[in-house]
């Protein structure tokens, strides 16, 4: 039983490395085409939806590191660098909300209009698609592996598709009807979204280290 019970955990834990290897693939390969085919259009928001892709990335490479840690650490080490990964996932929402946010402003001030970009639009659709079925996996093999880090990692996963919702509104309404501004109103409703999962995974890790130290002192 036990035996079975660690090899259905190792098992978990390589489909939680595959989807992360996953996710920084995918991601390193839509920020190259994505910055590519903006700065073609002189698209700001496209260009910007490859640099979120980036962020992703980098995301992924700090769950990598995660899960790698098990079994080559004590369960106490281990804990602080889950609570070191949850927190880097929370600062790159601060990092990219904060980008979404300036960008989003600007453009509005400046009447920055984007270009039409009809290899943007499949970019978007495509990430519409492949982003939140790579979120659904990551939670459950999150909450299978009791990983908060990964469940705080799906949840950038998840923003990822938000914003391809407003590269796709945004484009596709310049594209069709000329309404650019469409673009940078949803990407501050995207900024929202993205500094409230920000804060929530940073309360959320100090809240957790703090019952930590707490622990010696109640016994």
């Amino acid at each position: 039983m036990t035996l079975m019970s660690r090899a259905g955990l190792d098992r978990l834990y390589r489909k939680g490395l595959f989807l992360e290897y996953l996710t920084v693939g995918y991601n390193v390969g839509e920020a190259i085409v994505s910055i590519g085919f903006g700065s073609l259009a002189n698209s700001i928001a496209l260009i910007g939806f490859g640099l979120d892709s980036i962020i992703e990335s980098l995301s992924g490479m700090v769950l990598v590191w995660r899960l790698k840690q098990r079994g080559k650490v004590t369960e106490e080490e281990e804990e602080r660098i889950e609570k070191k990964a949850i927190r880097l996932v929370a600062v790159s929402f601060f990092a990219l909300g904060a980008y979404v946010l300036e960008e989003s402003v600007r453009r509005l001030v400046i009447a920055d209009a984007p270009e039409t970009s009809l290899p943007g639009m499949i970019i978007a659709a495509t990430s519409l698609v492949v982003m939140p079925a790579l979120a659904w996996q990551k939670i459950r093999t999150g909450k299978a592996i009791g990983s908060q880090a990964m469940i705080a990692d799906s949840k950038e996963t998840l923003a990822c598709a938000f914003l391809s919702v407003a590269l796709l509104i945004g484009l596709g309404s310049n594209y069709l009807f000329g309404f650019w501004q469409a673009d940078p109103i949803v990407g501050l409703i995207i900024v929202v979204f993205l500094f409230r999962e920000g804060w929530e995974g940073w309360k959320e890790a100090s809240e957790e280290e703090h019952d930590r130290k707490k622990k010696p002192d109640s016994t």
